[in-house]
């Protein structure tokens, strides 16, 4: 849910073996919502531009 809190979204990816896959499939299918690998759409934005 956009503007949600991502707090839990993001502990569980934490602990999930497949986050670096999950977060591949974002960044190369340009998913703009939710949390993906762990990742917020605006941290995912900014890995792309080579900021984190």
């Amino acid at each position: 849910e956009k503007g949600g809190s991502t707090r839990e979204a993001k502990r569980i990816c934490q602990g999930c073996e497949v986050k670096d896959m999950c977060l591949e499939y974002a960044l190369a299918n340009d998913e703009r919502f939710g949390i993906w690998g762990g990742l917020s759409e605006r941290a995912r934005r900014r890995l792309k531009r080579g900021i984190i």
